[in-house]
């Protein structure tokens, strides 16, 4: 190989983007995500709360064919919500680690970004059901947020839009 020559065969590669990866606590279910996220939120909502046992959670939102099980299969426990709804989370059944949820809709995936194995490759686009919020949480002022839910057409990159209507057929 000469010296204007790199890896790929031409004097300039571009770089390559890496998988993000993660799993559960027990390392029995292992995932990659193939692409970026549609869309980072932040949800202060109660139920979000209860179900983390924490202040909030940070979900990526996701295609679910962009999301490749290559370890352990998680199980689906149906959740319900405040609205009378339910949400599927999906558990790893050895150490019950939620890994993602839908809602819904099947086609897309909200992967728990306490699961990657590098958590601060993420940050979230959003905050959402801030009404809820404890009161201890400080926001960051440089990311919407919303005391209920937003319109995803006015706030969601053309791309990702693009995206999420792909996956669901639209």
């Amino acid at each position: 190989m000469s010296a204007s020559e790199s890896a790929c065969g031409y004097e300039y590669c571009p770089p390559v983007a890496v998988a993000r990866e993660g799993g559960c606590s027990c390392g029995a279910v292992r995932y990659r995500l193939t692409s970026e996220p549609m869309f980072v939120h932040c949800c202060h909502c109660l139920n979000c709360q209860r179900q983390t046992g924490s202040a909030f959670v940070i979900n990526l939102l996701l295609e679910a064919d962009r999301m490749e099980l290559f370890a352990g299969e998680p199980q689906p426990v149906d959740v319900p919500r405040d609205d009378g709804s339910t949400q599927r989370i999906y558990r790893c059944p050895t150490c019950q680690v939620a890994v993602y949820s839908e809602y819904g809709r099947p086609a897309v995936r909200f992967v728990r970004a306490g699961t990657l194995d590098e958590p601060s490759s993420v940050a979230p686009d959003v905050h959402i059901f801030t009404r809820s919020k404890l009161p201890w949480v400080t926001l960051p002022e440089s990311t919407p947020a919303f005391d209920l839910y937003y319109d995803s057409k006015t706030l969601w990159p053309a791309e990702s839009l693009q995206r999420l209507d792909a996956a669901l057929g639209r």
